[in-house]
């Protein structure tokens, strides 16, 4: 099977068409493409089907910026990586071997991409820090709010696989069962994660979340 051959540019074109509107901001039910439904999608996708593509890059792209907010920490870095990993998976889909794992697989090039631009961020803030009096904070974005600046650091204080849990379940509304066949753990596994994702940020906010809100 091969993954639709394009040139680059026509790439970022389709992929650009296909998150129009935007949808980085809208939640999209994904209870409607789990399973089965997804892998024949991601088949016909790879037997060159853009818009079965485009259909798993609307449903999918939220959780992939959910999970690149829970390592970078900032709302438009986490924006851009979601979508540069979206078309990286669409470059690489005939790699995808398992097709009714394609959550797993894609959310695993996301955790890449938004570890080696965590890993360069770092770099630059290393190099502007030399030339610069000032303290360089990685969190949160100068235009937060003073709570949505508050509920970043909190989360960024969580282990990784709590923040992708909680960002999941209470940003996207995914459910028990969804999270744990796209992270690869069980249901019991990430509830826990939940219970304790949620007290932790209870104790850093000082009681004042019980929900992740929209980050």
């Amino acid at each position: 099977m091969a993954a639709p051959d394009c040139p680059t540019n026509s790439k970022k074109h389709f992929l650009a068409n296909a998150l129009q509107p935007s949808v980085v901001h809208t939640r999209t039910k994904v209870v409607e493409l789990i399973g089965n439904d997804t892998a024949s999608l991601v088949i016909r996708a790879q037997r060159g089907d853009r818009n079965s593509f485009a259909t798993l890059t609307r449903t999918y792209l939220r959780a992939a910026y959910s999970v690149a907010l829970s390592i970078l920490g900032r709302p438009s870095d986490a924006e851009d990586i979601a979508q540069d990993a979206l078309l990286l998976a669409f470059e690489r889909l005939d790699s995808c071997r398992e097709p009714e794992r394609f959550v797993g697989w894609l959310l695993q090039i996301v955790r890449n991409q938004a570890r080696n631009a965590l890993a360069s961020r770092r770099l630059r803030d290393v190099s502007a820090e030399a030339t610069s009096e000032e303290p360089c904070s990685e969190l949160p974005p100068p235009d937060s709010s003073t709570y949505r600046s508050q509920l970043l650091l909190a989360l960024s204080k969580l282990t990784s696989i709590r923040q992708e849990v909680v960002l999941l379940h209470d940003l996207e509304g995914w459910t028990h069962p969804e999270i744990a066949g796209a992270l690869q753990i069980s249901e019991l596994t990430s509830r826990q994660h939940l219970f304790l994702a949620r007290r932790e940020l209870r104790e850093q906010l000082d009681g004042k979340i019980v929900e992740v809100e929209h980050a």
